[in-house]
């Protein structure tokens, strides 16, 4: 519990022992509190002159140089009280506020001065209204310290009965093998992990590090299955949105946009409407304060062919953007994963400074720390095959080892020597002590036997035992957290996906080039095609290419949908934002880009050409043009949702595409195509069909071509060309085409909004649906519901 306002030292001495934050923090918590109260000192004093240098100007009897003298000394302690809360840090809106009541007081004792007692009364009105609301602002700042500021390094940590403790106890988890049984990677583990602690899991490549993190994040594959206990406080309970976060070992980020940005967006999704725009601004810019990131604010985090940030920037921004709701339990999969240790020790001790100022349970894993890394470390968990070899506090890692006949050589780096004595993928000889040499597996064992025979494992097991008993009694969690409305979430995801959009290259410009590169190639190669006999068959070729193989470029843009995909799942898995508001915002947003991509090409293409005139024929043409480019955009949103690797997926999009372009009814006529899949069902599922119907009826109908077929000149109409040489169903307008292909765009996208959320939803209600509950420990389930994490 914080100090009280009345400056209470036996609560001071009590937040001290929850607290573990260094004696400068605490001078600067005492020195804001006396701040607080010199700021209403300062101001009842200067009330008082105030009130006294206003009688002795009514009575007329003071010096002139006396006069300015008590005026200059009001104006000092007025400043003194502007000086006392720029000590305590207050918001920005209550200094301004405080600044403004001092220049309406000088005001007031200048219109005092020059006899003017009307304007002086008025503007003392505004005055008093302004020390109103600044008092109750700087009460609220200031007197409410420690529990309610949020400025680095001022505030109390959260204590034990606000934080999260999370404990395991027997946890297994298998996969499935060649011979389609199941092989355990985790054994049995037993831990826990508490507020204001930094856990970090080590262990060799392949020991299951990121799996055991997952299992404890609920973040395993369909196919492992796992049992055991895991317990929040105590309990089996989900926790609300935004008081756990994960950040994952990949740095799934927008590359186009800047530190700034992806962190200001990031808190308008995620914090909830009842902050204002500059409460989230502030929030975000603080957030990148605390991690070392404000001289890198305005920089692109940059990707290929863009430089950016170094690899440790991308991972603190990584981490900013999961810490901005303030989570009260933190995951983080190997933070200094192709670091250096400079840059390592510096993201770490940035981790580590969260729990200690804001009693935050921080579960990590890490997978060769420097001997400068593993000192911040609290407390280490050792695995080796799944097995834990040790788990307890990092400072006695050294104890327990060399207690077992393995001391770690003198200059040597500890975490060096824990992962080379229990790595037995080398399978070489370890030295124990004046005993000789022995093989690895067989140190392994000795171990794995010492720790469960150990004071140490007795220690974790009566930990969590207390743990629990505290959790079962203690008041339970907050059951929810709001974010940002729908609305909101649509808004500033649209927002964020059009700055994205304009400022990569491979998005749309680059495909813009290339459609117009392509369009004058069409309007050069088809150049005032004419309106004889013989031009019937170079429009309908010239139709046809555009509506097929310029479309088909459109798939051009997809190694940056994935991408974006990548963005969506870490932040869906981590319930920043719904899968709707993805959908809706990425539709919104590329709208004007297609748009853009089809009418300069188009214009192009249907201007050079000479095709029939009028404005809402290219109008028409245009528009069947950019639905067409929407559609397989819509496929390939598809496909990435099915195939998220991005070159199998650009190869599955043009086969699909492909096998449409056959079906639709120019290569072969429709009357032509096999009965069997070409005719039903694929010609009637491509859009191809629809588009080049359209696009023959908006130039054909209403127009006659010379013909000399019998001997003799004549004519032939449009519609008997749509009729039989290109076989187009007349019994509809080219409206109803135009129809089905925006119905068609919305089915599309409809489709790979249910698909995302069939992975999203169904999984893990079969995964529900299989849990049995294990008798025995070999036992499992599949994805248990006692896991932490809470899935939007």
């Amino acid at each position: 519990m914080a100090p009280s306002n009345e400056g209470d030292a036996s609560a001071l001495g009590e937040w001290r022992r929850w607290s573990s934050v260094d004696s400068r923090i605490l001078t600067k918590v005492r020195s804001s509190v006396f701040c607080g109260y010199y700021y209403f000192g300062a101001h009842a004093f200067g009330l008082f002159w105030e009130a006294a240098f206003g009688m002795v100007l009514e009575g007329g009897n003071l010096e002139p140089r006396l006069t300015w003298l008590i005026l200059l000394l009001l104006l000092l302690v007025e400043f003194s009280c502007i000086l006392a809360l720029a000590l305590v840090e207050v918001d920005h809106w209550t200094t301004n506020l405080v600044i403004s009541r001092f220049g309406l007081i000088l005001a007031v004792d200048l219109l005092k001065l020059v006899e003017a007692p009307l304007g002086a009364c008025a503007l003392r009105r505004l005055v008093t209204t302004l020390e109103m609301v600044t008092h109750l602002r700087v009460i609220k700042w200031q007197l409410v310290l420690p529990a309610a500021h949020e400025v680095v390094g001022v505030g109390p940590p959260l204590n034990a009965d606000n934080g999260i403790s999370l404990t395991w106890e027997d946890l297994w988890v298998t996969v499935p093998d060649a011979k389609g049984s199941r092989r355990p990677i985790i054994k049995g583990l037993t831990g826990y992990a508490q507020p204001g602690e930094v856990l970090v899991i080590m262990g060799p490549s392949g020991c299951s590090k990121s799996t055991l993190l997952d299992a404890l994040a609920g973040r395993l594959g369909a196919n492992t299955r796992q049992s055991g206990d895991i317990l929040i406080n105590g309990r089996k309970q989900t926790l609300a949105y935004g008081t756990s976060a994960y950040v994952t070992q990949d740095e799934t980020l927008i590359t186009t946009l800047t530190v700034k940005e992806a962190v200001y967006y990031s808190a308008q999704l995620q914090l909830p409407n009842s902050m204002t725009k500059s409460e989230k601004k502030e929030r975000a810019e603080m957030t990148i304060r605390e991690m070392g990131l404000q001289d890198s604010m305005n920089t692109r985090i940059g990707g290929w062919g863009a430089k950016g940030l170094s690899g440790g920037q991308k991972r603190r921004v990584s981490i900013c953007i999961e810490i901005l709701t303030r989570p009260k339990l933190l995951f983080l999969d190997e933070p200094t994963s192709g670091l250096d240790s400079a840059a390592s020790y510096y993201v770490m001790s940035r981790i580590t400074k969260l729990d200690q100022r804001e009693g935050r349970t921080i579960i990590t894993s890490i997978h060769q720390p420097s001997s400068e890394v593993f000192g911040l470390f609290t407390n280490l968990c050792l695995l080796s095959s799944g097995r834990v070899v040790y788990f307890g506090c990092a400072n006695a890692t050294n104890e327990f080892f060399a207690s077992n006949g393995f001391p770690c050589p003198t200059l040597q780096n500890p975490s060096d020597h824990f992962l080379r004595t229990i790595n037995k993928d080398f399978d070489e000889d370890i030295e124990q002590g004046s005993t000789g040499k022995r093989a690895t597996e067989e140190v392994i064992e000795i171990l794995v036997r010492s720790f469960k025979s150990s004071d140490g494992y007795r220690e974790v097991k009566r930990q969590v035992s207390e743990i629990c008993k505290r959790g079962g009694t203690g008041s339970s969690l907050e059951k929810s957290r709001s974010h940002a409305s729908f609305f909101t979430q649509c808004l500033v995801l649209t927002k964020r996906s059009s700055v994205n959009m304009s400022w990569d290259l491979g998005y749309y410009w680059l495909r813009l080039a290339i459609y117009v590169t392509l369009s004058l190639g069409v309007g050069t190669i088809f150049y005032d095609i004419g309106s004889g006999n013989d031009s019937i068959q170079a429009r309908g070729a010239m139709l046809s290419f555009i509506t097929s193989f310029l479309t088909f470029m459109t798939i051009g843009g997809f190694p940056s949908f994935v991408e974006d995909m990548k963005v969506f799942e870490r932040e869906r898995l981590n319930g920043h934002y719904g899968t709707t508001a993805f959908v809706i915002a990425n539709t919104l947003s590329a709208v004007p880009y297609l748009f853009l991509i089809s009418i300069i090409p188009g214009a192009l293409a249907y201007y050079l050409s000479g095709l029939r005139p009028g404005f809402e024929h290219f109008l028409y043409f245009d528009s069947v043009l950019f639905t067409c480019m929407v559609l397989v955009e819509s496929l390939m949103m598809i496909v990435a949702s099915i195939v998220p690797n991005f070159l199998m997926g650009i190869i599955t999009g043009a086969g699909i595409q492909g096998l449409m372009i056959l079906g639709g009814g120019f290569f072969r006529l429709p009357n032509d195509l096999p009965k069997p899949f070409w005719k039903y069902p694929l010609h009637y599922i491509a859009f191809h069909k629809y588009a080049f119907q359209g696009m023959y009826k908006n130039k054909f109908q209403g127009l006659t071509f010379p013909t000399y077929q019998t001997g003799r000149r004549g004519v032939i109409t449009g519609e008997y060309i749509l009729k039989n040489e290109f076989q187009v169903e007349m019994g509809y307008s080219k409206w109803v085409d135009l129809g089905i292909l925006l119905g068609m765009v919305v089915l599309y996208r409809v489709l790979f909004l249910a698909i995302i959320k069939i992975v999203e939803n169904v999984k893990p209600a079969v995964s529900k649906f299989m849990y049995v509950k294990p008798k025995q420990n070999i036992q499992v389930m599949e994805n248990p519901t006692a896991t932490p994490i809470h899935m939007n």
